[in-house]
Protein backbone atom coordinates (compact mmCIF):
# COMPACT_ATOMS: atom_id res chain seq x y z
CA UNK A 1 0.00 0.00 0.00
CA UNK A 2 0.88 3.56 -0.61
CA UNK A 3 1.10 4.61 2.78
CA UNK A 4 4.07 2.24 3.88
CA UNK A 5 6.34 4.07 2.17
CA UNK A 6 5.45 7.30 4.28
CA UNK A 7 6.77 5.57 7.32
CA UNK A 8 9.43 8.22 8.22
CA UNK A 9 11.18 8.90 11.78
CA UNK A 10 9.91 12.36 12.62
CA UNK A 11 13.19 12.94 15.32
CA UNK A 12 15.46 14.21 12.28
CA UNK A 13 13.35 16.57 10.05
CA UNK A 14 14.90 19.67 10.43
CA UNK A 15 11.76 21.60 9.32
CA UNK A 16 9.13 20.04 11.55
CA UNK A 17 8.88 23.87 13.45
CA UNK A 18 7.82 25.11 10.23
CA UNK A 19 5.09 23.14 9.70
CA UNK A 20 3.78 23.09 13.00
CA UNK A 21 3.79 26.46 12.75
CA UNK A 22 2.01 27.04 9.11
CA UNK A 23 -0.64 24.09 10.19
CA UNK A 24 -1.20 24.63 13.90
CA UNK A 25 -2.54 27.30 15.98
CA UNK A 26 -4.16 27.89 19.83
CA UNK A 27 -8.04 27.31 18.28
CA UNK A 28 -7.59 26.23 15.06
CA UNK A 29 -5.41 23.04 14.45
CA UNK A 30 -5.65 23.73 10.53
CA UNK A 31 -4.50 26.45 8.33
CA UNK A 32 -6.61 29.94 7.66
CA UNK A 33 -6.63 32.46 5.85
CA UNK A 34 -3.85 35.28 7.60
CA UNK A 35 -1.29 32.20 8.19
CA UNK A 36 -1.93 31.13 4.34
CA UNK A 37 -1.46 34.35 2.92
CA UNK A 38 1.27 36.22 4.53
CA UNK A 39 3.38 33.28 6.15
CA UNK A 40 5.77 31.06 4.39
CA UNK A 41 2.93 29.33 2.14
CA UNK A 42 2.16 32.70 0.53
CA UNK A 43 1.73 32.93 -3.06
CA UNK A 44 5.01 33.49 -5.66
CA UNK A 45 5.33 36.61 -6.74
CA UNK A 46 4.67 35.43 -10.11
CA UNK A 47 0.42 35.56 -9.05
CA UNK A 48 0.33 31.57 -9.38
CA UNK A 49 0.86 28.65 -6.78
CA UNK A 50 2.35 25.79 -8.13
CA UNK A 51 1.71 22.33 -8.65
CA UNK A 52 4.20 19.81 -6.81
CA UNK A 53 3.74 15.99 -7.93
CA UNK A 54 6.21 13.89 -5.47
CA UNK A 55 6.26 10.37 -6.27
CA UNK A 56 8.01 7.82 -5.17
CA UNK A 57 9.67 5.26 -8.15
CA UNK A 58 11.70 2.06 -9.24
CA UNK A 59 14.92 3.24 -11.37
CA UNK A 60 12.21 1.27 -14.70
CA UNK A 61 10.10 4.00 -13.56
CA UNK A 62 7.06 2.31 -11.91
CA UNK A 63 5.57 3.93 -9.31
CA UNK A 64 2.94 1.41 -8.11
CA UNK A 65 3.40 -0.61 -4.92
CA UNK A 66 6.57 1.36 -3.47
CA UNK A 67 7.16 -1.05 -0.97
CA UNK A 68 8.68 -3.62 -3.44
CA UNK A 69 11.18 -1.05 -4.78
CA UNK A 70 11.75 1.16 -1.62
CA UNK A 71 13.32 -0.94 0.84
CA UNK A 72 15.42 0.88 2.87
CA UNK A 73 15.19 4.74 3.89
CA UNK A 74 17.67 7.64 5.29
CA UNK A 75 17.95 11.07 6.55
CA UNK A 76 18.11 12.77 3.13
CA UNK A 77 14.85 10.77 1.91
CA UNK A 78 13.88 12.42 5.43
CA UNK A 79 14.65 16.15 4.74
CA UNK A 80 13.37 16.01 1.40
CA UNK A 81 10.18 14.96 1.80
CA UNK A 82 9.89 17.08 4.97
CA UNK A 83 11.07 20.18 2.42
CA UNK A 84 8.13 19.09 -0.29
CA UNK A 85 5.57 19.20 2.10
CA UNK A 86 6.26 22.15 4.60
CA UNK A 87 5.51 24.43 1.54
CA UNK A 88 2.17 22.95 0.50
CA UNK A 89 -1.02 23.75 1.85
CA UNK A 90 -3.90 21.90 -0.28
CA UNK A 91 -2.99 18.41 -1.29
CA UNK A 92 -4.58 16.19 -3.91
CA UNK A 93 -5.43 12.41 -4.27
CA UNK A 94 -6.73 9.53 -5.87
CA UNK A 95 -9.79 8.25 -4.92
CA UNK A 96 -7.40 4.92 -3.81
CA UNK A 97 -5.07 6.51 -2.04
CA UNK A 98 -7.56 8.79 0.14
CA UNK A 99 -9.15 4.73 0.86
CA UNK A 100 -6.48 3.88 1.88
CA UNK A 101 -4.89 7.15 4.05
CA UNK A 102 -7.74 7.46 5.65
CA UNK A 103 -8.13 3.91 7.37
CA UNK A 104 -4.02 5.06 8.24
CA UNK A 105 -2.90 8.33 9.06
CA UNK A 106 -5.89 9.18 11.38
CA UNK A 107 -4.11 7.04 13.99
CA UNK A 108 -0.80 7.57 12.91
CA UNK A 109 2.07 9.03 14.94
CA UNK A 110 4.42 9.23 12.58
CA UNK A 111 5.73 12.52 12.29
CA UNK A 112 5.32 15.08 10.97
CA UNK A 113 3.62 13.39 7.66
CA UNK A 114 0.92 12.51 10.13
CA UNK A 115 0.38 16.13 11.58
CA UNK A 116 0.79 17.67 7.60
CA UNK A 117 -1.77 14.83 6.27
CA UNK A 118 -4.18 15.43 9.10
CA UNK A 119 -4.30 18.92 8.65
CA UNK A 120 -4.34 20.34 5.44
CA UNK A 121 -7.04 20.24 3.11
CA UNK A 122 -7.32 17.04 1.52
CA UNK A 123 -9.06 17.22 -2.23
CA UNK A 124 -10.52 13.50 -3.75
CA UNK A 125 -10.63 12.83 -7.69
CA UNK A 126 -13.92 10.69 -7.29
CA UNK A 127 -16.98 10.45 -9.09
CA UNK A 128 -18.91 9.08 -5.76
CA UNK A 129 -19.40 9.71 -2.21
CA UNK A 130 -16.32 9.69 0.17
CA UNK A 131 -16.81 6.50 2.14
CA UNK A 132 -14.56 7.13 5.00
CA UNK A 133 -14.42 10.06 7.06
CA UNK A 134 -11.34 11.92 7.41
CA UNK A 135 -11.23 15.36 8.99
CA UNK A 136 -10.46 17.71 5.91
CA UNK A 137 -11.01 15.36 2.78
CA UNK A 138 -13.44 17.09 0.36
CA UNK A 139 -14.78 15.20 -3.12
CA UNK A 140 -13.69 17.42 -5.92
CA UNK A 141 -16.97 18.80 -7.36
CA UNK A 142 -16.74 18.58 -11.83
CA UNK A 143 -13.34 17.85 -13.66
CA UNK A 144 -9.93 17.61 -11.87
CA UNK A 145 -8.25 19.54 -14.36
CA UNK A 146 -10.32 21.91 -13.90
CA UNK A 147 -10.55 22.52 -10.41
CA UNK A 148 -6.65 22.48 -9.71
CA UNK A 149 -6.29 24.92 -12.88
CA UNK A 150 -8.59 27.06 -10.51
CA UNK A 151 -6.74 26.56 -7.33
CA UNK A 152 -3.91 27.67 -8.72
CA UNK A 153 -5.80 31.17 -9.12
CA UNK A 154 -6.34 31.33 -5.46
CA UNK A 155 -3.95 32.44 -2.65
CA UNK A 156 -1.96 30.10 -1.19
CA UNK A 157 1.11 27.79 -1.25
CA UNK A 158 1.68 24.86 -3.50
CA UNK A 159 -0.96 22.13 -4.42
CA UNK A 160 0.67 18.95 -3.31
CA UNK A 161 -0.01 15.70 -5.05
CA UNK A 162 1.06 12.22 -3.18
CA UNK A 163 1.08 8.63 -4.31
CA UNK A 164 -2.27 9.01 -7.01
CA UNK A 165 -0.63 7.86 -10.04
CA UNK A 166 -3.94 8.52 -12.15
CA UNK A 167 -3.83 11.73 -10.61
CA UNK A 168 -0.50 12.81 -11.50
CA UNK A 169 -0.77 11.54 -14.60
CA UNK A 170 -3.64 13.28 -15.53
CA UNK A 171 -2.80 16.79 -14.25
CA UNK A 172 0.97 16.09 -16.31
CA UNK A 173 -0.96 15.57 -19.75
CA UNK A 174 -3.01 18.52 -18.94
CA UNK A 175 0.24 20.55 -18.66
CA UNK A 176 -0.60 21.61 -15.07
CA UNK A 177 1.57 20.38 -13.22
CA UNK A 178 4.95 23.02 -12.40
CA UNK A 179 7.48 20.98 -10.70
CA UNK A 180 8.00 16.65 -10.43
CA UNK A 181 9.63 16.10 -7.36
CA UNK A 182 10.81 12.34 -7.30
CA UNK A 183 12.92 9.60 -5.15
CA UNK A 184 14.13 7.15 -7.36
CA UNK A 185 15.22 4.00 -5.64
CA UNK A 186 18.28 1.60 -7.07
CA UNK A 187 16.07 -1.24 -8.06
CA UNK A 188 14.42 -2.51 -11.13
CA UNK A 189 11.22 -3.84 -10.50
CA UNK A 190 10.27 -5.06 -13.86
CA UNK A 191 6.61 -5.26 -13.29
CA UNK A 192 3.59 -2.11 -12.13
CA UNK A 193 2.28 1.01 -13.46
CA UNK A 194 4.92 3.81 -14.37
CA UNK A 195 4.40 7.59 -13.64
CA UNK A 196 5.33 8.60 -17.12
CA UNK A 197 3.65 5.40 -19.45
CA UNK A 198 0.81 6.84 -22.06
CA UNK A 199 1.88 10.69 -21.30
CA UNK A 200 2.27 12.91 -24.41
CA UNK A 201 5.79 14.93 -24.72
CA UNK A 202 6.81 17.00 -21.58
CA UNK A 203 10.19 18.91 -21.28
CA UNK A 204 11.36 18.74 -18.00
CA UNK A 205 14.66 20.78 -16.55
CA UNK A 206 16.55 19.93 -13.58
CA UNK A 207 16.64 22.05 -10.99
CA UNK A 208 18.13 20.09 -8.01
CA UNK A 209 19.47 16.48 -7.70
CA UNK A 210 21.16 14.96 -5.30
CA UNK A 211 22.14 10.62 -3.73
CA UNK A 212 21.16 9.96 -0.52
CA UNK A 213 23.09 7.56 1.87
CA UNK A 214 20.93 4.76 0.57
CA UNK A 215 21.63 5.63 -3.17
CA UNK A 216 18.32 7.09 -3.81
CA UNK A 217 18.37 9.76 -6.44
CA UNK A 218 16.30 12.84 -4.74
CA UNK A 219 15.44 14.95 -8.14
CA UNK A 220 13.05 18.38 -8.68
CA UNK A 221 12.42 18.43 -12.28
CA UNK A 222 10.66 21.89 -13.62
CA UNK A 223 7.88 20.89 -15.92
CA UNK A 224 9.16 23.79 -18.81
CA UNK A 225 6.29 25.18 -20.72
CA UNK A 226 5.39 24.58 -24.35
Amino acid sequence: MAWKCSLIRAERWTTWDRIREVFESPTDPTWDDERRDSGPLAKGGDGMRKVVVYELLSLDGVAEDCDSFITSWDDAMDAHLADVISTQDAVILGRRSHDEWARFWPGSDIEPFAFFINRVPKYIATSTQLAAAWDGAIAIDGDLVEFVSAMKQEPGGDIGVHASISVAQSLLAAGVVDELKVVVAPNVIGRGRRLLDGLPEIHFETMESATSPTGHLLVTYRIVPN
